[in-house]
């Protein structure tokens, strides 16, 4: 696991030495920009599609357009970044940043984002299927998966502290997006400047469905820079539900992570499961 994220580093030095690449926090940013910000697997791959299905109605999104509609800053070099035409939307994982005026920021139920990850990191073969998710855990809590974005709390906090209730920030829970897509869309369309008419809003959810993204994964998976070189035995849009950490993550595990992060899910409508969780959050607030 450390030679293959070794490897990987050395690659991501070479894009950079080479500026096929731009480090991330490099990339030129033009105040019309907007932002759609993230963790690491809270949904950002689709609300890149429901936002582009949203704002381009010339061509639905696909895996083999997206990165031209929505693309992904981590994929591609400044020069081609800079030449999209504006105001462009652009996906991001960044922790805050205040060069980014317009952000769409996506949270997502840590639970659930835990099981994503551990998953993910399954499918860019970065850990063996024999590694048990308890202990995959420890190491993604303390922040030691995504080092260069901190852990989920720091992550969430950064954005919520600085930019909650201000002009050009709008936050989307994920699981709200699955009650109701088109409705949290309108929210999105206030900040593009678009009118949220009924039929826009359904076009953009239904292009959007788990089902449809599915489809395309089977055909297009492939192709797309972000999965090409990823197994392709285990997908890329998995269950596309809130909730299924309850069948997954080992009670300890549960516990682990509303102990480190309790008081920011409490804050964002997560209710805590773990007696454990609640008791230290009591002592911590004595």
């Amino acid at each position: 696991m450390l030679i293959k994220r070794g490897l990987k580093h050395l690659s991501r030095v070479n894009d950079v030495l080479f500026r096929t690449l731009r480090i991330e926090r490099d990339i030129t940013i033009f105040p019309d920009d907007v932002f759609l910000t993230s963790y690491p697997r809270s949904g950002n791959t689709w609300t890149r599609f429901l936002v582009g299905n949203l704002a381009h109605t010339e061509e639905a999104v696909t895996f083999l357009n997206v990165e031209r509609l929505v693309p992904d800053m981590y994929k591609h070099g400044d020069y081609y970044l800079r030449h999209l035409p504006r105001p462009r939307i652009l996906k991001s994982h960044e922790v805050f940043d205040p060069r980014y005026k317009r952000v769409i920021y996506i949270v997502r139920d840590p639970r659930d984002v835990a099981v994503s990850n551990y998953h993910w990191e399954m499918k860019q073969r970065a850990m063996s299927d024999n590694c048990p998710i308890e202990q995959f855990l420890p190491p993604w809590i303390e922040g030691k998966i995504w080092d260069r974005l901190a852990n989920w709390g720091d992550h969430v906090t950064s954005w919520l502290s600085t930019r909650s209730g201000r002009d050009g920030f709008i936050v989307l829970r994920y699981e709200d997006m699955i009650e109701d897509p088109a409705r949290e869309l309108v929210k999105v369309a206030k900040l593009l400047g678009i009118e949220p008419t009924r039929e826009r809003l359904v076009r953009a959810a239904e292009l959007s469905s788990a089902d449809r993204m599915r489809q395309l994964e089977e055909t297009q998976g492939k192709k797309w820079v972000q999965t090409r070189y990823t197994r392709q035995d285990k997908p890329f849009v998995r269950k596309a539900a809130s909730g299924g950490w309850k069948a997954v993550l080992p009670p300890q595990s549960v516990a682990q992570i509303e102990a480190a992060w309790g008081h920011v899910m409490i804050s964002l409508g997560y209710p805590l499961s773990s007696e454990a969780s609640k008791e230290t959050l009591v002592h911590k607030g004595n």
